[in-house]
């Protein structure tokens, strides 16, 4: 999830303080998910982060990042 959402803020040229602006999450929310490797956000957080990155919940999850998911569980 943390590599998903710097690949997404990096294509939309936004730093992680902006995302959590415009996601309506508190930074230290943020940064638990990017800097200690949260694996395990809600999904109301997961989908104000797709807020913030004005994408849907599917379009996050679409990516090769989520194909091996279950082996990581």
């Amino acid at each position: 999830m943390r590599q998903r959402i710097l690949d997404l803020c990096e294509t939309n040229n936004m730093t992680i303080n902006g995302l959590a602006l415009e996601a309506g999450l508190t930074q230290s929310t943020l940064n638990s998910i990017i800097n200690t490797g949260s694996k395990n956000p809600t999904l109301a957080t997961v989908s104000k982060i797709c807020t913030g990155l004005e994408i849907s919940v599917r379009e996050f999850f679409d990516d090769d990042l989520f194909e091996n998911i279950e082996q990581e569980i």
